[in-house]
């Protein structure tokens, strides 16, 4: 499932140490100021939601919206560190398993009391099996007997999720996780109205019926034209919200999208700016790039000849030119990409990032691809079957595989056609493994190098590659379970040398965050996970 800017209000760390209390919210004393302008912006999310429930969503789109309409125990700030939200207190047990959280007075935006108990039925709903959650182990994998519970094999009440009483949650995990105070500030940790959702399977589709907890909420929903929402009198910190209203436009051809910001119809685009106007709109300081933790690639299908084989893979990834594909397409100053973790995570050493550590894998060597694939059976790509390359139409995934396809033709004599599939589509051929090659991409749901590397363990719903390594996930269920730090890293850097060793995925570049705003829309908070989030923005002139 991305930035930075202004954070309007202030909070005490949310630190994770043996036996920490740790404080609420505090905002007295800060002067609020005076705008002269109404107080309103729009903003592009993209494509129409497919579901705005928290548990059941699961893409960036949806997340930018849920965002904004929800608010889990912490939230993150400007730096991406979790802070108090509906949690005004939270104790950590000395062993890091044991999370107590104290929840603040607050309300669904329907009237209704928020309480722990919405809180675990949201997170069990995620988990129960029936659901088919695709985040569900975003929940499952850290709480105890989650996992268990997900996969049929345990019980829903030996999960550690215990409601001490209304304004108490008692959540015990598995093994400690450095990052669990940020996992609960993501959406599929976000509560929901159990009263409302019980009665009502589509309560989450239709205006009318729509229940949130956050500094916004729901006037109304235009099906793939736009959601309406204004600021929510009910949300516990509506003090600091500034803004009256706000329009998400669901707009998801790029070059539309622009057209109405130019325009003057929406205030802002997020991450959808065609790169043909990149170098054009990165003049006039508008256009923003920014860091961000996420990595474009393509996947191989593994269960397919001849993708099976590792050296068919290895030769195609080291065929390509990286550099070109950025300059010629992008524009917007890309790192290539030679691993598969980005930049932006750090390691054991938080002077170190994870990916300066572990380095490069491989390198682009035509030479040795084409040995490569003589090796397995098609010198000078004699043999070798068409390569179909599956992408969603877009014109910079096209543009991109145009490239590749010239590439892979040229450099070692293999056919190649472009393949487009409409979204819908298009996913579903991806899950059931009914591609080639596909293009994909992946943003960072927290700041650890788990985010990426758990996708591709041999029952990964996100694996969507066929690929299995029994030593890849003995590691990485280790490192779940290490309690060193130190060794827990190492544990991810030996993952990721066995995924870039067999490659099922070819890495092609490290996303940089691109949005485009105008200037008199202040404090919006741009993640480089993802998120865009409105609760301090205002509108200055």
């Amino acid at each position: 499932m991305y930035r930075k800017n202004k954070w309007g209000i202030m909070f005490l760390a949310v630190t994770i140490m043996p036996s920490i209390i740790v404080t609420a919210c505090r905002s007295g004393g800060t002067a609020i100021p005076t705008y002269s302008m109404e107080m309103k912006t729009s903003y592009n999310s993209g494509a129409e939601p497919k579901t705005l429930d928290p548990q059941m969503s699961n893409d960036i789109p949806e997340a930018i919206d849920e965002m904004n309409m929800f608010e889990g125990l912490t939230r993150l700030d400007k730096n991406n560190v979790a802070q108090p939200a509906i949690a005004e207190k939270i104790e950590v047990s000395a062993d890091a398993l044991k999370y107590t959280f104290h929840l603040r007075d607050s309300e669904f935006s329907n009237g209704d009391p928020l309480t722990a108990d919405d809180f675990k039925f949201a997170w069990m709903r995620a988990m129960d099996p029936a659901n088919t959650a695709e985040y569900a182990y975003q929940i499952a994998d850290y709480i105890k007997g989650g996992d268990a519970y997900n996969s049929k094999m345990g019980k829903a009440e030996d999960v550690g999720i215990k409601v001490i009483d209304p304004k108490t949650l008692e959540v015990t995990l598995e093994n400690p996780t450095p990052y669990f105070l940020t996992l609960v500030a993501f959406p599929t940790y976000f509560p929901v109205d159990k009263k409302v959702v019980e009665v009502n399977k589509a309560w989450n589709l239709n205006a009318k019926t729509f229940v949130s907890n956050g500094p916004f909420k729901m006037k109304s929903w235009v099906h793939n034209d736009n959601i309406d929402l204004v600021k929510n009198e009910r949300y516990w910190d509506e003090k600091s919200v500034k803004l009256t209203e706000l329009t998400f436009s669901l707009i998801e051809n790029r070059k539309a999208a622009l057209t109405a910001y130019e325009a003057g119809q929406i205030d802002g685009v997020d991450n959808a700016v065609p790169s043909d106007d990149n170098a054009r709109l990165l003049k006039p300081g508008e256009f923003k790039v920014e860091p961000q933790i996420g990595t474009y690639f393509y996947r191989f299908n593994v269960t397919k000849k001849p993708y099976s084989d590792p050296r068919v893979r290895q030769a195609l990834t080291m065929a390509i030119d990286r550099k070109k594909i950025i300059d010629t397409v992008n524009q917007t100053y890309e790192k290539s990409a030679f691993a598969f973790i980005p930049y932006g995570i750090n390691d054991f050493d938080p002077s170190k990032q994870f990916r300066d550590v572990g380095g490069d894998y491989f390198q682009e060597d035509l030479a040795k691809a084409k040995r490569l694939l003589a090796e397995a059976g098609f010198p000078d790509g004699k043999g070798f079957p068409e390569i179909k390359i599956l992408f969603n139409p877009d014109s910079n995934h096209e543009n991109i595989a145009t490239i590749i396809q010239d590439m892979w033709s040229k450099n070692l004599g293999i056919k190649v056609s472009l393949r487009p599939e409409e979204w819908k589509e298009f996913q579903e051929s991806e899950q059931k493994l009914n591609y080639d090659v596909v293009r994909a991409g992946w943003i960072g749901d927290y700041m650890d190098p788990m985010t990426f590397l758990g996708m591709f363990m041999k029952d990964g719903v996100n694996n969507q590659t066929g690929w299995a390594n029994q030593h890849y996930d003995a590691l990485l269920g280790g490192a779940k379970k290490n309690a060193d730090s130190k060794a827990r890293m190492q544990q991810l850097h030996d993952a990721e040398e066995i995924l870039m060793t067999e490659l099922p995925v070819m890495p092609i570049y490290y996303y940089n965050l691109k949005y485009i705003a105008k200037s008199y829309v202040k404090g919006v908070i741009h993640s480089p996970l993802g998120f865009v989030d409105f609760k301090s923005a205002s509108v200055e002139k």
